[in-house]
C-alpha cells in the first residue's frame, strides 16, 4: 500500500486497488503511570464493484490489520497490484470465467454417455470430438472482430453462442448433430477463452499478468467442477446426459451483469497504431507450434479420462465425478504458485518443468491402478498446472494492440488442430492396443517437444511492459508505466463503503 498524507495522521490510497480508502491515526492520552499511549487506526475502504467483494472483503480486512512485517503484500495478492478498474476487471473476468470452465469441459465429461445412448464407438467419439474442434475457426473471426470492434462486446457474444450452442446439443438426435453444435460451442467458448487473457493482459501491471491469468484458470476450474457437480445425474438414465447441456442458462443473468459493468480495454481506448500480421510470423508460428504440440497430448488424456474409468477401471458416474474432482482440485494450487513464479521467476523454466514433468505423471496415471492411479492423477494435474497460465498470457504479450486478439484466435485455432490430431490418434491407438497407456506414452512426446522448444526459442516476458515486448504500440516520449493512468477509462464508482478498525499500543 502506498498512501499519502492529507492532513495530521489522515492518509490517502495513492494508486492501489480501491475505489476509497482512508487511513486515519489518533494518539490518546499518556498513561499517569507508564507513559504510554494508545494508538487507534480507522480504516474506510472500499473495493470497485465485481471484484467478488464478499470474498476479497475478508482478505483486505485481515490484510490491513495485519500487515506483513517487510511490508510487502500478502502472497494471496497480485505481486504487483492493480488500480481499481485492474481489480474491477479481474473480479468480473473471474465471474464471466465460470462460464468458459463449464462449457469448454462439458462434451469431454458427457461423450461417453452420449455416444452409449446413440450407440458410438470409441473411434466414433474421437472423430466426434475432432470434428467439434472445427469451431475453432469462428475465434479466428471473433478475434479478428475484436481487434476492430472492441474486447467487451465481442467478449459477451461468444459467452452468449456458448450458451446458445450448448442448449441446443441437449436437443440433438444423434451424435453428428451433436457435434456440429459443439462446432460452434468450441470456437466461441476458444473465443471467449482468449479474450479474457487478451483484456487481462492489457489492463493488469506487468508484474503480474500470469499470476491474474491464473486466477482466471481457477475460476475457470470452478466452472468446469460444476460440470463434474452435475455428472451424476448421467446415471438416472440413457437420456439424462441432456440435463447437463440445459442448465447453462442459469449463467445468462451472470453475463448480463457481467457485460455491463465491464469495461473497455484501457489499452484498446488508447490510440494504437493499426499493423499488419507481416514481420510478427515468427513469433505466431512459434506460439502456435506449442500449442498444437501441447494439446495433442492435453485434448486426449481430457476427453477420454472418463472413457478410460468407466471401461477399463470399471467406474460408474459418480466415481468418475469424485475422481475428477479429487484428482483435479489440487491443480488450483499449481495454477496460483504457477502463475505467481512465472512473474516472479519467469515464464520459461517454470513452464518447461511443468510441461515434461506433469505429462510424465499423467501418463503414468493411465497405466496404473487402485491408490496409486489416482496419486500419479494428482500429482501430474497439480505438476502441469502451471503451464496454463504461462500459455494463456504469452499470446497476448506478444503481439500489438491491433493484433492481440486475432493472433491468439489464430493460435487457439492451431492448438484446436492438435486437439484433433491427438484426439484422432488416441481414438485409433487404443482401439489397436486396447488400452490407453500406450496411446497416451506416444502422445507425451508433444509436452516434450514444447519443453524444447519454449527453453530454446521464446523470448522472456516476465516484468516486461506491453509496449516494450511490442515497439508499435509505443507512445513516443511516453513512459509504458504510464499505459493505464493515461488512458480514457477512469475508476468504477464508488459504492457501499466498508470500515474496519485496528487498534494498537504504541510505546511513546
Amino acid at each position: 500500500m502506498r498512501e499519502r498524507a492529507d492532513g495530521p495522521g489522515h492518509f490517502r490510497d495513492d494508486a492501489g486497488p480501491f475505489t476509497h480508502y482512508e487511513r486515519t491515526v489518533t494518539e490518546g492520552e499518556p498513561d499517569p503511570v507508564t507513559g504510554h499511549r494508545t494508538v487507534t487506526q480507522h480504516f474506510a475502504w472500499e473495493l470497485p464493484r465485481g471484484a467478488w467483494r464478499p470474498l476479497t472483503n475478508i482478505g483486505v480486512r485481515r490484510a490491513l490489520r495485519r500487515p506483513r512485517p517487510d511490508g510487502t503484500t500478502p502472497r494471496w495478492f497480485p505481486p504487483e497490484r492493480p488500480d481499481a478498474q485492474g481489480a474491477q476487471v479481474l473480479g468480473l473476468l473471474a465471474t464471466l470465467s465460470l462460464a468458459v470452465g463449464y462449457h469448454g469441459t462439458l462434451l469431454g465429461q458427457t461423450m461417453t454417455f452420449a455416444a452409449d445412448e446413440f450407440g458410438s464407438s470409441t473411434t466414433a467419439q474421437g472423430a466426434a470430438l475432432s470434428a467439434a474442434r472445427i469451431g475453432g475457426l469462428l475465434a479466428i473471426a471473433l478475434g479478428v472482430a475484436a481487434d476492430r470492434r472492441g474486447r467487451r462486446r465481442l467478449l459477451v457474444l461468444a459467452l452468449l453462442l456458448c450458451v446458445t450452442s450448448t442448449v441446443l446439443g441437449g436437443l440433438a438426435p444423434g451424435l453428428g448433430v451433436l457435434a456440429a453444435t459443439q462446432a460452434v460451442n468450441r470456437g466461441s467458448v476458444a473465443a471467449a477463452g482468449l479474450l479474457l487473457a487478451v483484456v487481462i493482459a492489457e489492463e493488469m501491471p506487468k508484474g503480474s499478468r500470469a499470476y491474474a491469468v491464473g486466477l482466471l484458470s481457477m475460476s475457470t476450474a470452478l466452472g468446469a467442477g460444476m460440470a463434474l457437480w452435475l455428472l451424476p445425474l448421467a446415471d438416472l438414465g440413457d437420456r439424462a446426459w441432456r440435463i447437463l447441456y440445459l442448465a447453462p442458462v442459469v449463467f445468462l443473468p451472470l453475463i448480463a451483469r457481467a457485460g455491463r459493468m465491464l469495461p473497455e480495454s484501457r489499452r484498446y481506448v488508447r490510440p494504437h497504431d493499426t499493423v499488419s500480421l507481416a514481420g510478427h510470423g515468427g513469433r505466431l508460428a512459434l506460439l502456435a507450434a506449442a500449442g498444437f504440440l501441447i494439446n495433442v497430448f492435453v485434448a486426449p488424456q481430457t476427453q477420454f479420462r472418463n472413457e478410460y474409468l468407466r471401461d477399463e477401471r470399471g467406474l460408474s458416474a459418480a466415481a468418475v465425478a469424485v475422481f475428477a474432482l479429487l484428482t483435479s482440485t489440487p491443480a488450483g494450487i499449481g495454477i496460483v504458485v504457477g502463475g505467481r513464479l512465472a512473474d516472479t521467476r519467469g515464464r520459461k523454466v517454470v513452464g518447461a518443468v511443468s510441461a515434461v514433468g506433469g505429462a510424465s505423471l499423467l501418463v503414468g496415471s493411465f497405466s496404473l491402478s487402485g491408490p496409486a492411479m489416482w496419486v500419479a492423477a494428482t500429482l501430474g494435474a497439480l505438476l502441469m498446472a502451471p503451464l496454463d497460465p504461462i500459455a494463456k498470457v504469452y499470446g497476448p504479450e506478444l503481439f500489438p494492440t491491433s493484433l492481440r486478439a486475432k493472433a491468439a484466435g489464430i493460435i487457439a485455432t492451431t492448438a484446436m488442430v492438435g486437439s484433433v490430431v491427438g484426439l484422432t490418434a488416441a481414438g485409433a491407438l487404443r482401439d489397436g492396443f486396447g488400452s490407453f497407456a500406450p496411446a497416451m506414452a506416444l502422445l507425451a512426446l508433444g509436452p516434450a517437444a514444447t519443453a524444447v522448444l519454449v527453453l530454446a526459442k521464446f523470448p522472456e516476458t516476465a516484468r516486461r511492459e506491453l509496449e516494450d515486448l511490442n515497439p508499435e504500440d509505443r507512445i513516443p516520449g511516453a513512459d509504458p508505466a504510464e499505459h493505464l493512468a493515461d488512458a480514457d477509462g477512469g475508476s468504477p464508482t464508488p459504492h457501499n463503503d466498508r470500515k474496519t478498525t485496528q487498534s494498537a499500543l504504541n510505546r511513546t
